[in-house]
């Protein structure tokens, strides 16, 4: 009997259809085969909580030190891809400002002042399409802020971000990258060069190429850009839509504002911005009812863990009263748990809270539908709205 054989469940899950509307069948595989094996994948998918909890932990069994990860290929080793000492040495020196109080003390005013200013940019026309309109400028001024990147302005980070994130996300569905990612990865680098030789005190940069040669500057400072912009992007639009698509939610929001983490966190959960996370097998071993093969990828699915309802009741109700969303996985867990988790969560509250405030009757374009999309990173591809304008 083949693998495919005692596995079919994953045989018939295409990597469209998990790109498209995955719940449906993400549901079916964690409830009959929560470590199923995916031809189309070329590796096993893990679906249900406790499962991807345990291959998260365990970084000796289950490595992302591996010469096939997509990240890697694009921007070469950094935290994200290194496991053991070598994670460690990578991610210590941009460690410092990402802890809680240090985000809040070094960013809060900056995420308030350029979403003011950015809303203010918006207000008068009444209608917009926020992710690129907002939530994307407000990722990159941030990111930008926290690494101290200097020369590099919004539409070029930008533009630098898309094209790593779709070379990684063509690396991860079994497809040749093309060229962009790894132009826009060396004007990055480039960049990231010029900061450092200007020696500003303040860059993270400049600090953290006091421990690290400064081509493992550039790869983690890929990594914390693309990273921090795809985190937050997906935040706020992921947090938005599930907002506006739920009158009754948003009416509890907009009553009390304190119900907003709330909302980020159970928005977090029905759809993470990463949906997946990919580690590889050091050594023949058990998970679940699978025989796991030294080599083999193990994907792990955010999004399908996010969903098991042994730990979340009624798993596909967004409720922003859930008393127990913060367990979700949207950030990873173990080692690899993302290491500005704190800066995204402050940046989309601070965002959601003004443009609600300051947007009356923000609701979605009902001409214009949308819903997430992506395999690995998912979001709307757009999220257009309307207020009611001054005018």
């Amino acid at each position: 009997m083949s693998v495919t054989d005692s596995f079919p469940l994953g045989a018939a899950t295409t990597l469209d259809e998990l790109a498209r509307d995955p719940h449906a069948r993400l549901a079916r595989l964690r409830a009959h085969e929560p470590v199923s094996w995916l031809p189309e994948l070329g590796g096993w998918l893990v679906t249900r909580r406790d499962l991807a909890l345990h291959v998260m932990r365990d970084a000796a069994t289950f490595t992302v030190d591996d010469p096939r990860f997509s990240t890697a290929q694009v921007v070469g080793p950094s935290m994200l891809s290194l496991d053991g000492e070598q994670h460690t040495r990578h991610r210590e020196p941009f460690n410092a400002p990402f802890r809680p109080r240090q985000v809040r003390d070094g960013f809060a005013s900056f995420i308030e002042q350029e979403t003011g200013r950015l809303i203010t940019a918006l207000e008068p026309a009444g209608a917009t399409e926020l992710r690129r309109a907002f939530a994307g400028p407000l990722a990159v001024a941030v990111v930008t802020e926290a690494l101290g990147l200097a020369g590099a302005g919004t539409d070029t980070v930008l533009s630098w971000y898309d094209s790593i994130v779709r070379s990684v996300s063509d690396i991860t569905a079994g497809h040749e990258a093309g060229p962009d990612g790894a132009a826009a990865y060396a004007e990055l680098r480039t960049a990231v060069e010029n900061t450092v030789a200007d020696g500003g005190s303040s860059s993270l940069l400049v600090l953290a190429a006091g421990r690290l040669a400064l081509p493992e500057v550039a790869s983690n400072a890929a990594v914390l850009m693309f990273g921090g912009i795809e985190t937050t992007e997906a935040m706020v639009t992921n947090a938005l839509l599930h907002l506006l698509s739920h009158p009754d939610q948003l009416a509890l929001v907009l009553g009390d504002f304190a119900l907003l983490d709330g909302a980020i966190e159970e928005s977090l959960r029905l759809e993470p911005g990463a949906a997946v996370v990919d580690r590889y097998a050091v050594c023949d071993t058990a998970l679940g009812s699978a025989t796991i093969r030294r080599g083999d990828l193990v994907t792990v699915s955010l999004a399908g863990a996010n969903r098991d309802p042994a730990v979340f009741p009624d798993p596909d109700r967004f409720d922003v009263r859930r008393e127990n969303a913060r367990l979700q996985l949207a950030f990873a867990h173990g080692p690899h748990h993302c290491i500005a988790a704190h800066l995204a969560r402050l940046e989309t509250r601070i965002a959601l809270q003004r443009l609600l405030e300051r947007l009356p009757a923000l609701r979605l374009d009902p001409d214009r539908p949308t819903a997430p999309h992506g395999l690995v990173f998912r979001k709307p591809p757009a999220l257009h709205v309307q207020w009611d304008s001054p005018g």
